[in-house]
């Protein structure tokens, strides 16, 4: 039922992205001057050109001043093409519905470096909790595919996760319950996803394989230490917002 809810989200918020991220066509009057008046064409009359720009400003063009008029999509240059970003990021680690922890969930914040616009380096840490707290500590090596408004890319995360959650109590119903004592361990991650980008942010849907190797030492009623690993292979979906 939690994962069914948790899909049910995932598309909702696919449906209502999309929508938004379209680049529509869009009516253009080339001057003779060399502007490009980029807008919606009212009307053509008495040699006169009418046309409504998207602030709501409505101008006439003589028409021996057009050189020509086109319905065309406007060139996007929102994307950065170098220097340092910010990200916001926050997703369900999803797994077998007959996991002990079906979907945990996760928040990141990364400081990354664009280079070339297509290559983006970043270096991040956050939140995750698997049966107990835990603070993850990656690289990442993200590379885009164009540098249209709408771009997939894909992505690559290696790094470690660090136990930051408290130490386990005895339960005192229970005299031969030893507590936990917890280890981080290994994480890796391979995805792809697609990004919509505006000139003042981005933001960003993301599917993934993320592996994560945590463990525990416990005690048995004998006195003796035992070592006990778990290993998670989990489909990570995340929604984020770079700036």
């Amino acid at each position: 039922m939690i994962m069914k809810k948790h899909l049910i989200f995932i598309i909702m918020l696919i449906i209502t992205i999309l929508p938004t991220s379209a680049q529509k066509t869009k009516d253009a009057i080339y001057l003779k001057n060399g502007s490009i008046i980029y807008g919606k064409l009212l009307e053509i009359s008495e040699n006169i050109y009418r046309i409504q720009t998207f602030d709501g400003s409505i101008f006439n063009y003589p028409a021996d001043e057009v050189d020509k008029f086109v319905k065309e999509t406007p060139r996007f240059d929102g994307r950065k093409t170098s220097g340092a970003g910010f990200v916001l990021e926050a997703g369900l680690l999803i797994g077998s519905p007959n996991s002990e922890y079906v979907a945990p969930f996760s928040f990141n914040l990364l400081v990354n470096y664009t280079t070339s616009t297509k290559n983006i380096f970043g270096v991040g840490s956050g939140v995750e909790f698997i049966g107990t707290t835990f603070s993850p500590l990656f690289v990442e090596y993200k590379r885009l595919f164009n540098e249209k408004k709408t771009a997939p890319f894909v992505f690559f995360r290696g790094g470690a996760l660090i136990h930051t959650g408290g130490e386990e109590e005895s339960e005192p119903n229970n005299p031969y319950y030893y507590p936990k004592d917890y280890k981080g361990g290994a994480t890796i991650t391979i995805g792809t996803g697609i990004s919509w980008a505006r000139e003042d942010i981005e933001t960003y849907l993301s599917f993934a394989y993320r592996y994560a190797q945590t463990s525990y030492n416990q005690k048995d009623y004998s006195n003796i230490t035992y070592t006990y690993e778990n290993n998670y292979n989990r489909l990570e979906v995340k929604f984020g917002f770079k700036f």
